[in-house]
């Protein structure tokens, strides 16, 4: 039996034709034979057994998070963590470990749940496999002919003096067919320079219309639909040929994990454009759920963009020497910030507020009425008494280590409103804290929010919090009406809204609003601008959770499961209302029973489900892909651990 071989070279006629790019591909079974020194027979291949001889670099037309579509050639024998992994470093994006590749799902996929965990094959990568238990000592805290050029290292198709092929959407028709089956013709393609003008197209994304756009992205319609919107994750752990990914398809590159590392102003240009250009479209196409007032604001922060993209920006590079080493410190305190370092000062006194606030139960058919209480606020416990005077004893504490909390806050009408769900044997019990001011519930929510997560106001990242809400509000507030100068400027409100809210108010009404927001944002550069929609972005109630259509072992309903990146969530599926919450740091071990496709995760109480929108692996990826990412250091230079990736995101023994 021979040995498999691709690296023969045959020379004809003085033509040289060069097979090391080339591989052995079995249909059937849907399978690479990249093992060359196996023989075909411990492969499992028989006599009438069918096989391909294909190149492993194909063509594949890849959608960036900014929507400009790239023919790229990729490794289709690679499985999809180092196929990203390549493709980030040749655009220059870095930490890859965050983002992902999915398919372009049809819109019928959006209306119906499709079975997809009872049909979809699943083996393990070639590393070895863990069930993703914890160790208790971890802290979680096209085709190519022969002759032509082979690249099998490179990602994208270049060769020297060579330029990149970009395909924009600015030039498509909106009565192109392709556009409604999710095959996007590139439209009018443009030669660019990878080291030049491509550069640039990457930090600074050509104008698309939202009309255009919309035709294409998705336009979730409920949480149902924003579950469906999941099953396009690939397998990290499987090459694209083997998840049925054919030369020349469409995938979408996308930020998948919802935590950013070290996003520096002065490194990640590029990675800052595409996560804006991200955040961006998720709230036009109504991915993403924001108030009237924080959509005007957006739609401001948008307007700044395209100004300071018309603008020469500074380049701040020039800026050496002592600068550098500015730059460096402030780099360590924001990389400290979340952390529970505290000087030993802090950690003898800690912090406490104490001031009346307003209370409310929510309780049906009842009329919103508030009470003014005591508040004491230490640690991570929340104390309420009839005054700060009383020795009766506290009508309500509550440690909020767990709690879900959330904002509700209206600048026009002065409503500044702290939510906090507090879990209970069956659900969440829910009260409202609503302040007097801005200051005061900057304050107060930095600190809730804190204790959420276990910390205290004795952590370094207290005042950061703090001036990060205030700052946010900042941007809310409407500027006075003598600064506002709109005279010079042609909006068209539907390129900067939510298309809800175009059919909710009047253009010219929107044209004023968004101006007026603007006016407190003039003064801000290109980079400033992208880094604050990203903070406001990150600010939102609803952010950075990903959706799954879920039954419950012992449960025939359908049920909403949400995963961010420190917690579970279970969540009713018609309102997304958080019925339970489970944080990955009390989780003990996650895996999955292949045979059944069910996933099983265990806190203090085992919580097992099967999930109905997607692949059971795509589940078991995100709450493995947030466990590595959580436990990234804070050594810049380290190296990327796939192998500790692929354990934790597997779920193999």
């Amino acid at each position: 039996m021979p040995y498999l071989s691709t690296t023969t070279s045959v020379r004809c006629k003085d033509i040289s034709f060069d097979w090391s790019d080339h591989a052995l591909w079995w249909p059937a079974e849907g399978i690479w034979l990249l093992r060359t020194r196996s023989t075909l027979d411990q492969y499992g291949v028989q006599a009438d057994t069918k096989l391909e001889f294909t190149p492993m670099h194909k063509l594949l037309r890849v959608q960036l998070p900014d929507l400009q579509v790239l023919d790229l050639r990729i490794n289709f024998s690679a499985n999809v963590f180092r196929v990203v992994n390549k493709l980030c470093k040749e655009l220059g994006i870095r930490h890859p470990e965050e983002l992902s590749l999915a398919r372009k799902l049809d819109w019928e996929s959006l209306k119906k749940n499709k079975g997809i965990s009872a049909t979809r094959k699943h083996r393990p990568a070639g590393l070895n496999q863990s069930n993703g238990s914890l160790d208790h000592s971890h802290t979680y805290s096209p085709n190519r002919t022969p002759t032509s050029p082979c690249t099998p290292q490179g990602t994208l198709l270049r060769t020297p003096g060579s330029p990149y092929s970009f395909g924009t959407l600015g030039t498509l028709s909106s009565h192109s067919p392709n556009l409604q089956n999710g095959t996007l013709s590139p439209g009018s393609m443009q030669s660019l320079s990878f080291e030049g003008a491509a550069d640039t197209t990457l930090a600074n994304s050509p104008h698309i219309s939202v009309r255009e756009a919309l035709l294409m992205l998705y336009r979730p319609k409920n949480y149902q639909e924003k579950a469906r919107i999941n099953a396009g994750w690939l397998d990290s752990s499987q090459s694209l040929l083997e998840q049925g990914v054919e030369e020349n398809s469409l995938v979408l590159l996308r930020f998948k994990f919802y935590n950013f590392y070290d996003l520096s102003p002065k490194y990640d240009y590029i990675r800052i454009n595409q996560l804006y250009e991200q955040a961006k479209w998720s709230l036009l196409a109504e991915e993403l759920d924001c108030t009237e007032e924080e959509m005007m604001m957006f739609a401001a922060l948008q307007l700044q963009v395209q100004q300071q993209m018309a603008v020469p920006q500074t380049d701040s590079s020039n800026n050496q020497g002592e600068d550098d080493v500015d730059a460096a410190l402030n780099d360590l305190q924001v990389s400290l910030e979340g952390s529970s370092l505290s000087s030993p000062g802090d950690i003898m006194n800690i912090p406490e507020l104490q001031d009346y606030l307003r209370f409310y139960k929510p309780k049906k058919f009842t009329i919103k009425s508030y009470k003014k209480y005591h508040f004491t606020f230490k640690d991570t416990i929340l104390t309420m008494c009839r005054s700060a005077d009383s020795k009766e004893a506290p009508l309500m504490t509550v440690n909020l280590r767990g709690c879900e909390v959330t904002p509700e806050v209206n600048i026009s009408a002065q409503k500044y409103i702290i939510k906090v769900f507090i879990p209970t044997q069956d659900s969440l019990s829910e009260v409202w804290i609503k302040t007097d001011s801005e200051d005061q519930y900057a304050k107060w929510m930095a600190a809730c929010r804190l204790a959420s997560k276990g910390k205290t106001m004795a952590d370094s990242s207290y005042d950061m919090e703090v001036k990060s809400i205030l700052a946010f509000l900042h941007m809310q507030r409407p500027a006075p009406a003598d600064q506002v100068d709109g005279s010079s400027l042609d909006i068209q409100p539907e390129e900067f809204v939510a298309p809800r809210f175009v059919k909710k108010l009047k253009t010219k009404q929107i044209s004023h609003r968004i101006l007026d927001a603007h006016s407190n944002l003039k003064d801000m550069g290109l980079v400033e601008a992208k880094m604050n929609y990203i903070k406001a972005w990150q600010a939102l109630p609803d952010y950075g959770i990903t959706y799954f259509l879920v039954k419950m072992k012992g449960s025939k309903k359908e049920e909403l499961l949400g995963i961010s990146s420190n917690r579970m969530l279970l969540m009713d599926v018609h309102s997304g209302d958080t019925l339970k919450t489970w944080r990955f740091q009390n989780m003990q071990s996650w895996s999955v029973n292949w045979e059944i496709k069910q996933v099983q995760v265990c806190f203090e109480d085992k919580v097992a489900f099967h999930c109905l929108t997607a692949d059971c692996k795509v589940v078991h990826e995100f709450i493995g892909g947030y466990i590595f990412l959580s436990m990234r250091a804070g050594d810049k230079s380290q190296t990327l651990n796939e192998e500790m990736f692929h354990k934790l995101t597997g779920g193999w023994i």
